[in-house]
């Protein structure tokens, strides 16, 4: 079965759908699938000249086709939402092209995450699968093209309930959250020697976060962290909390927010690294945080990487009770918090400070469900999906 996984992003990419599309990629080419990623030539000047096989450090197992796309990178200081819809145009266009003079595309299988292709691909192909990261606000406009739509892989069964109320039938709709790659993140690294690797302090209890401090411009739990510290940071002077992965005007943003909370002396704020680096990081800390706000987002849609990155850390996590959290995590894996709550979250990190087994039983909990979420898994399911 030919794959062709169409997707309107620019790769390399500091953010984490970049790495879930080159992982299910890789993964469904591990599987025997013949599959060719379709790209734009986005302009990224932080990534020139860097190949996504070797950023993402997978495996050539697949194909990237760049179609060269008119990328309006002028626009960008304009009112938001200009430059994607430019953008997209673009890429329609150059798409629209290519599908034309592609031999053989209605013997294939076209996978997207962007809604905005459907009615598109439509026009090509019938077995048209679409991965499903969150529900459009204008679905009205997309339901005639859901028809056509031969099977949905979604993230969250919130997301499936929803899909079946819009009249789609349950058959067609598979649930299968992210996963994460076990031999980069599964490792068992001695925590002293990953705080030497990291030049971390080896006497202070590690609340670690990794990832964007922002999606979709909303705050993703660093606020209510800042909070609790602020609380915490009265009864005890042995936390110190560190945020791997910001953008830069993030950092900025959020060493301002620290500032004002006071707690800016016990917080770092660090730029993004690979993989292996970042797997290193997580095993240098004590406790694992991932406090979402509750927004529709976040309650429903969201199946963050890290989340399950935090799993096969064997690390005890901290997250918010939200519906899409409790599809994963239950209180054997972690200690679940009141989304906004900071005095809870303060709470929660007292008592994995102050229990060492209690942590150490979460942590262990967490390992063991880790094995059931790897890319390999999940490509499999989505393979015999596909061809039942």
């Amino acid at each position: 079965m030919k794959i062709f996984y169409i997707a309107n992003v620019r790769l390399p990419t500091e953010k984490a759908h970049g790495r879930q599309i080159m992982k299910m990629s890789e993964s469904l080419a591990k599987a025997g699938e013949d599959l060719e990623l379709i790209i734009p030539s986005r302009r990224n000047p932080n990534f020139k000249n860097i190949n996504p096989f070797d950023y993402y450090q997978i495996n050539q197992t697949f194909k990237i086709k760049r179609l060269k796309s008119f990328d309006p990178v002028f626009i960008l200081g304009w009112p938001a939402g200009l430059y994607i819809k430019f953008q997209t145009i673009f890429f329609v266009l150059s798409l629209t092209i290519y599908l034309i003079f592609k031999k053989d595309t209605r013997k294939s299988v076209f996978y997207t995450r962007d809604e905005i292709l459907l009615p598109l691909l439509s026009i090509f192909n019938k077995k048209i699968v679409w991965e499903v990261h969150a529900l459009p606000k204008k679905m009205k406009f997309l339901k005639p093209f859901l028809s056509r739509v031969e099977k949905l892989v979604v993230l969250t069964q919130s997301i499936k309930d929803r899909l079946i109320v819009l009249g789609l039938a349950e058959n067609k709709i598979l649930v299968s959250p992210d996963a994460v790659d076990l031999e980069i993140f599964g490792i068992n690294l001695d925590k002293s020697q990953a705080r030497e690797q990291w030049q971390l302090p080896k006497d202070k209890i590690i609340l670690g976060y990794t990832g964007t401090y922002q999606t979709k411009g909303m705050d993703k739990g660093l606020s209510d962290i800042f909070k609790a510290l602020k609380i915490l940071k009265t009864k005890r002077s042995d936390l110190f909390f560190v945020a791997l992965g910001g953008l830069p005007n993030e950092i900025i943003k959020y060493q301002k927010l620290a500032e004002g909370f006071g707690v800016s002396d016990i917080i770092s704020l660090l730029s993004p690294v690979d993989q292996k680096k970042l797997a290193v990081f997580q095993q240098a800390c004590d406790i694992l945080l991932m406090p979402f706000p509750e927004t529709t987002h976040f309650s429903f849609y969201m199946s963050p990487l890290k989340m399950f990155e935090y799993l096969a850390a064997a690390r005890p996590i901290i997250a918010s009770d939200l519906p899409s959290i409790r599809e994963i995590l239950d209180n054997k894996v972690a200690l679940l918090v009141k989304p906004g709550d900071a005095n809870d979250l303060a709470e929660k990190i007292e008592s994995l400070a102050n229990q060492p087994k209690l942590a150490a039983d979460i942590a262990v909990s967490a390992k063991a469900i880790s094995v059931h979420y790897s890319w390999e898994e999940r490509a499999k399911k989505i393979y015999n999906f596909l061809c039942g």
